[in-house]
């Protein structure tokens, strides 16, 4: 059994104070770099992705170019390649190993899997390749891009764990409504605690 870490979107344009700030992703940030602090030989293999979008156009709709945003399937202008925004938030301490991935390059991007590495490859390959079977999801939001990716995980054949005390949504309802579907789909809810060191 290869156990992944994955990290979801844990970046300054969804932590307090960005484009579209999600209430507790900061502490959120903070408890993953202590987790991996903690258990450094817990993880095979560690992956985080970020939200990369093009600046110029509506990256397929994705952003509200000439409306309102509906915070559904619309959004204020976030994540946009090369800016800060776009940047890991500083409370988040990655290990060297960890493997970079980007989505949402001019197209919505929710879920990790439709993401790439710094070549190309896609997220479901590398998976296959570094032979994980199971995987932890934390990160941001969980009405979203965790709710996409432990979707798609799971779709893909792995044994999923969300651990929520390391997520953060950007409603209340629509959290609950997302980890019920998520566990309804299979995944396993759990805390971070369950994590032992290897």
């Amino acid at each position: 059994m290869t156990r992944a870490l994955i990290i979801i979107d844990v970046q300054n344009d969804f932590t307090e104070g960005g484009a579209l700030a999600v209430d507790g992703g900061a502490a959120v940030a903070g408890a993953i770099s202590a987790l991996l602090a903690a258990h450094p030989n817990t993880y095979g293999h560690i992956f985080a992705s970020r939200d990369w979008h093009d600046a110029e156009g509506g990256n397929n709709g994705h952003f509200a170019v000439d409306a309102e945003p509906d915070f559904v399937d619309t959004w204020p202008a976030h994540c946009v390649a090369d800016t800060t925004g776009a940047e890991y938030h500083a409370a988040l301490t990655l290990p060297e190993s960890t493997v970079h991935i980007l989505k949402g390059q001019g197209q919505p991007g929710y879920s990790i899997f439709e993401g790439v590495d710094g070549s190309g490859e896609k997220f479901g390959e590398l998976l296959i390749a570094a032979g994980v079977t199971h995987v932890d999801l934390v990160g941001l939001a969980t009405d979203f891009c965790v709710r996409a990716s432990g979707l798609d995980a799971l779709e893909h054949g792995q044994q999923v764990r969300v651990f929520t005390d390391l997520i953060a949504g950007v409603a209340p309802e629509s959290s609950e409504q997302a980890l019920a579907e998520l566990a309804h789909a299979g995944a396993v809810l759990a805390t971070s605690e369950v994590v032992e060191q290897a």
